[in-house]
């Protein structure tokens, strides 16, 4: 009998093995997450209609790799049944989090269909828990549900888009403060599931979706389950800082430019569709060079006919045919432009969709997803052809065009994706090889042009999961952009994303001729505010700063305002948005009224040294909050002071913490930025 132990400062996790591998104890934040009767086994997977674990199956080895430094990757390997499963799990020095996928591969020499793969499954103890996660739709995105896990649960989408329904994450609190989170690594349909076990307690398990999925494997073949990621705290903070180091030291993707956390103008809610062209993007730009802007993004609008009422959506596709009636001279003009004038310059393509009136359709009717016959919308990338097609068409836009950036959206739900079977695909498995396919396009742009950064876009956030987000720099977190909104969004998105890998937009002025009602931002209303336009901005310098406005048309003092901004947001705001851990320091604002109507964030630097604090009050909040502050040394003394002359004073770092703030000064849509300064030993 040997004991296997994946342990950190803060985590413990401990395999028994013997004839099999089995958990032997999973501890974190104080507290034993293991059932003491439970199944103990590590995964399971569902090969031709039978159930299998790794307590079922004949344990073969396990090998350790600890090659990346900080990381313990651990393999073990079981057989049995005609297949092989190699069960992968990393720990993170440093933090309770681990990755938990295997690789399923077929070694007997018949065929065998995988239609299930839990890339986890954890039985926990009986006890009292709050089961928080997040619902979201269009403009809906990061919607806390809270609710007692008192009987099975099933958290999952099956519209084809990671967050479209749910997003891919949960948080279990125990009635003695302890958490336990998850999130699924994975872009299109995942499930979680939470099902009592008897004698008290649950059975977790989830990662790929069951729903309409099927994978044959031939002799030889193997499918890879998405990476589930469980992280333990003492309470939520302490998870998403977790979620946020990993994702910054391990996973995400960094060019220089990205790594810079620059300051973005998007064209995009002022001008649309049809009402952007060549001479207005130029002025535009021009304009953004005095701000202090850093990348100029052309968004939809730019393709397609030649006709200035053609309409974005249904030419998807055709990504050869550039508008030239709005962009007579072609693209390069615009990044030429840019690039002069010391920024960089990025454009929009949706390059997985198909629109209806798209020419691809019929040119190329090889790479058309379709499911029972009928088209789904997009270009399969399950296929060797689609996966081609995606990847040449946008390193012609790279190097035609110069680009620095570019925006990838995907604005459909595919469900349960593709059923053709001459795409090198089987009918249960399309939307499975869609998503990996899609993964080795951006793995292979990423390795031939590692400066471009790669936006991810889905009908504004409805695909923010951590497996895009290992090739991708950041995710769009939604189309709307007004403020209660924005700061519900950056709440909800923080729990496992960091501030680094999000962008959103200040309170746009939208042209749209149909908005959401609270999206009524006018920059040259009379009755704007100072302090109004302060607030609206510094929301969107909580994370990557970008805003649409029609630049030429900002009264002077809204334009000098927000140059201030960005000069602030870029000389001291934007280190601690790529290096901070953040404290939430009061509860999510609900955008339709309710919630926590104060919105307080706390950055703090690695090496403790410095934090920034944000502080908004929200329409209908009470008219004084005390803002108790986290994570600093108590014996230490502090001075509050802004950026434009506030000084609040100096206090013990006890007193900050267990007292607060005072902020009774404070207007309904105001708000403060804040550096709290140690300055010396007491």
């Amino acid at each position: 009998m040997t004991h296997i132990m994946l342990s950190t400062a803060m985590l413990d996790l401990i395999l028994h093995r013997d004839d099999t591998l089995q958990m032997q104890d999973y501890t974190g934040a104080g507290y034993s997450w293991l059932h003491p009767d439970g199944e103990r086994a590590l995964f399971a997977v569902t090969i031709d209609g039978q159930r299998y674990t790794s307590q079922t199956l004949e344990f073969a080895n396990v090998e350790m790799d600890y090659s990346t430094a900080g990381v313990q990757h651990m393999v073990a390997r079981f057989f049995g049944h005609g297949i092989a499963v190699d069960h992968h799990f990393k720990v993170y020095q440093d933090t309770a989090l681990i990755e938990s996928w295997q690789v399923i591969r077929c070694i007997g020499s018949e065929p065998t269909r995988v239609t299930r793969a839990d890339s986890f499954t954890l039985d926990i103890p009986a006890g009292a828990y709050d089961l928080h996660y997040y619902t979201s739709d269009w403009g809906a995105e990061f919607t806390s549900v809270h609710t007692p896990l008192d009987g099975a649960k099933l958290l999952e989408t099956r519209t084809g888009r990671s967050s479209k329904g749910m997003h891919p994450f949960f948080a279990l609190t125990h009635a003695g403060g302890a958490v336990l989170s998850g999130s699924v690594a994975w872009s299109g349909n995942w499930a979680l599931r939470f099902d009592p076990i008897a004698g008290g307690g649950f059975r977790l398990s989830g990662g790929l979706h069951d729903w309409e999925f099927a994978k044959d494997l031939a002799p030889g073949e193997a499918l890879e389950s998405p990476v589930v990621v469980l992280v333990v705290g003492g309470d939520l903070n302490a998870v998403s800082q977790q979620y946020a180091r990993v994702g910054r030291r391990y996973w995400y993707p960094r060019t220089t430019l990205s790594a810079k956390v620059p300051v973005e103008w998007n064209h995009w809610w002022s001008y649309e569709d049809d009402h952007i062209n060549a001479a207005i993007f130029h002025e535009n730009m021009a304009i953004a060079e005095q701000m202090g802007v850093e990348i100029c993004m052309l968004d939809a609008g730019w393709f397609g006919p030649a006709d200035p009422g053609t309409f974005w959506y249904d030419y998807r596709g055709d990504w050869d045919v550039v508008n030239t009636v709005r962009f007579p001279q072609g693209m390069r003009p615009l990044a030429d432009d840019a690039h002069a004038r010391g920024m960089k310059f990025g454009m929009w393509c949706e390059i997985e969709a198909l629109g209806v009136k798209a020419r691809l359709a019929e040119t190329r009717p090889e790479l058309v997803a379709l499911r029972d016959g009928e088209k789904l919308g997009y270009v399969c990338l399950g296929s060797s052809q689609g996966r081609e097609f995606a990847y040449q068409t946008l390193k012609r836009l790279i190097i035609e065009y110069d680009l620095d950036w570019i925006k990838l959206d995907f604005n459909l739900d595919p469900g349960a994706g593709c059923n053709r079977t001459d795409h090198g695909h089987g009918a249960g498995d399309g939307l499975y090889e869609h998503y990996t396919g899609y993964y080795r396009v951006l793995e292979r742009i990423r390795a031939e042009f590692p400066e471009v950064v790669l936006e991810g876009c889905s009908s504004g956030g409805l695909r923010i999961d951590l497996g895009l987000l290992r090739r991708i720099d950041m995710h769009f977190l939604s189309d709307p952009d007004y403020p209660v909104h924005d700061l519900q969004l950056f709440w909800g998105a923080t729990t496992y994303v960091a501030p680094d890998a999000c962008l959103h937009w200040s309170f746009g002025d939208w042209i749209n001729k149909n908005p959401p009602p609270p999206q009524n931002f006018n920059p040259r209303d009379p009755k704007l505010k100072p302090h109004q336009f302060d607030y609206y901005t510094r929301i969107s310098m909580l994370n990557v700063f970008g805003y649409s406005q029609k630049l030429p048309e900002l009264p002077a003092w809204v334009e000098a305002r927000l140059t201030a901004h960005t000069q602030i947001y870029k000389q001291h705001v934007r280190r601690f948005v790529k290096e901070a851990d953040v404290y939430r320091l009061t509860g999510q604002p609900e955008r339709d009224g309710g919630g926590d109507r104060w919105s307080a964030f706390q950055y703090r630097l690695p090496d403790q040294s410095e934090s920034l604090l944000f502080v908004f009050r929200l329409p209908g909040a009470e008219p004084v909050r005390q803002i108790c502050l986290q994570g600093l040394n108590p014996a230490l003394t502090y001075r509050v002071i802004g950026y434009e002359g506030e000084d609040m004073g100096a206090a013990r770092g006890n007193d900050l913490m267990q007292t607060g703030l005072r902020f009774d000064h404070l207007p309904e849509e105001g708000s403060a930025l804040l550096r709290i300064l140690p300055l010396r030993a007491v």
